[in-house]
């Protein structure tokens, strides 16, 4: 199975890309670089956890680091897009392990407050500080010469933004590859009118923008892929292509209904809500999650 590519850049103020394909999450995290001056930025790194066993490792990161070392990066960012559902975060690992300050979009402190309330802490922070920065609308940054902007995506998360880094947006959930049309909306917070919205500005950018998506669920059993392009979106994406605003939150709606919850929801956001932290050691040095029940609609058997 195809689990790592490189994306090109494709010339002046355009970032090399490389992704990293998880299997066990079917996620893509990703290394975007400066060929110029090899300052980069790591977006949407995976902690690896076993839900059975209860483990956690860090092998995922650690790839990411063994390129960064192979290609003499330096990490000027990590990035998240959004509080994931179905993996943990490895931002403060990898904060911890290279200096860089973390950020995500502002509006994470809405989703703080909704998860505040579904696992019942009332001593938890509500006002992002788990980050280093947080992104609103239209802000820029740089890495290295490449120049940066912050476009905020909600839809399938109320806090999702896209990474648009030269000629490549880093789009999240929101699209996945053409095959397989767009993101689920039905999460706490989540709203497919504003998916549409959101996908709309996006499909605004340039044909030629190159698009990086979250996740790939391999169709057909297919290679995993994760690259595809505005004027791809366009004309193949089929939860897109001939639809209307109304016809695409009816189709989003329908097929929300039929999908299980992600496996690792629970899990996952009282992890990535507090920017990559896992819960604090007890008093006997272990840590523990706190699963809420009959906090979701959902369950297997509806």
């Amino acid at each position: 199975m195809q689990t790592f590519a490189l994306s090109q850049s494709t010339g002046t103020g355009s970032p090399d890309v490389a992704g990293f394909f998880d299997p066990r999450t079917f996620s893509i995290q990703y290394i975007v670089s400066d060929p110029a001056t090899k300052q980069c930025a790591i977006i949407d790194p995976v902690l690896d956890f076993d839900e059975k066993s209860g483990a956690t490792a860090t092998f995922c990161a650690d790839a990411l680091l063994k390129y960064i070392e192979e290609e003499g990066l330096k990490v000027a960012w990590i990035l998240d897009t959004h509080p994931h559902a179905d993996h943990f975060s490895a931002a403060q690992y990898l904060k911890q392990k290279t200096g860089a300050p973390t950020a995500i979009g502002q509006y994470v402190t809405q989703v703080q407050a909704l998860w505040k309330e579904i696992y019942h802490w009332p001593e938890m922070p509500t006002d992002g500080r788990q980050w280093d920065t947080l992104f609103v609308e239209g802000d820029t940054f740089a890495i290295g010469e490449l120049s940066a902007r912050v476009l905020h995506s909600p839809g399938h998360t109320l806090a999702s933004i896209t990474y648009v880094i030269g000629d490549a947006a880093f789009v999240h959930d929101t699209l996945f590859q053409p095959d397989f049309g767009t993101a689920r909306a039905d999460f706490p917070g989540g709203d497919a009118k504003s998916l549409w919205n959101s996908i709309q500005q996006i499909l605004a950018l340039p044909g030629n923008t190159r698009l990086f998506t979250g996740h790939d669920y391999m169709p057909d059993d297919r290679e995993p892929q994760w690259e595809s392009s505005v004027n791809e979106q366009r004309a193949n994406n089929p939860h897109l292509v001939g639809k209307s605003e109304e016809e695409y939150i009816a189709l989003r709606h329908k097929r929300d209904i039929e999908l299980p919850m992600p496996k690792l929801i629970l899990h996952a956001l009282q992890v990535n809500t507090r920017g990559g932290r896992l819960p604090e050691p007890e008093a006997n040095g272990k840590r523990y999650l706190k699963i809420p029940l009959d906090a979701l609609e959902g369950a297997a058997w509806d």
